[in-house]
């Protein structure tokens, strides 16, 4: 928001000491208008039932760039499959976390809490891995996911590359039913003021930089998305207005 009113613009910085950002997985476009102007984010992950459990160390916040950092004091962290046994070093999994800051229960939603919590361990809902030197990495939210053709498809990454487009304020992608490939990819384009673009401009923006897997069969131009309070998009909105609808050309 600060960007966009352009108050940065000449601004002296000299006295910032940390910018921290989370919440919703960083653009890489969002870095680099940052760097720009001399401020570098150090992102953070974490969530109401296990508070911050992992923070980009401020010297790391070049050299590992779009990380979520790594775990700290009194929080075990790793990439766990389905039954939060720790997966390989660069494989993609459930980030799952065991410690005494983790939430007792969820308060009358035994059902919920049970879910959530299994032998002791939070899965978080939320897909990443880790590199070699221990860092992690969110891929997508594991409800957002969606397989076409037999191939896992994620959301974020698409949402990713298209919000390098310098036409496009916003986007989402969700799944929905597909005859052929089971499910396909819907793109919901908001575009920065003033701007045109088209369906086939996206697909060609698209192409060389994803899997043709990946590219969403149907895009649709909306004015804005529905945002949460805390400003992540409401996808479960989405899905539900337009999951069953492709009348989106």
């Amino acid at each position: 928001m600060i960007l966009q009113t352009k108050a940065l613009d000449g601004a002296d910085v000299s006295s910032v000491r940390n910018v921290i950002g989370g919440g919703e997985r960083t653009p890489k476009t969002l870095f680099d208008e940052l760097a720009a102007h001399g401020l570098y984010m150090q992102q953070v992950f974490g969530q109401t039932e296990n508070s911050i459990m992992m923070v980009l160390p401020k010297k790391d916040v070049q050299r590992k760039m779009g990380s979520i950092g790594i775990p700290g004091f009194f929080t075990e962290v790793w990439i766990g499959d389905e039954q939060g046994r720790e997966l390989p070093h660069g494989t993609t999994g459930e980030i799952v976390a065991k410690g005494p800051n983790v939430m007792m229960k969820y308060w009358n939603m035994p059902e919920k809490t049970a879910e959530t919590i299994r032998n002791g361990i939070l899965f978080t809902g939320d897909l990443g891995y880790r590199d070699d030197e221990g860092y992690f990495y969110i891929v997508d939210r594991a409800k957002d996911m969606y397989r076409s053709g037999g191939e896992n498809v994620y959301p974020a990454e698409i949402e990713k590359v298209l919000a390098d487009h310098p036409k496009i304020l916003n986007v989402a992608i969700i799944g929905v039913p597909d005859d052929k490939w089971g499910e396909t990819g819907m793109a919901f384009v908001v575009l920065k003021e003033g701007e045109t673009l088209t369906r086939e401009e996206i697909l060609e923006f698209l192409d060389g930089k994803l899997a043709r897997f990946k590219l969403p069969s149907h895009i649709k131009f909306i004015r804005e998305l529905p945002m949460t309070t805390s400003g992540k998009i409401k996808k479960v909105e989405l899905k539900e207005k337009y999951g069953g609808s492709l009348e989106t050309k």
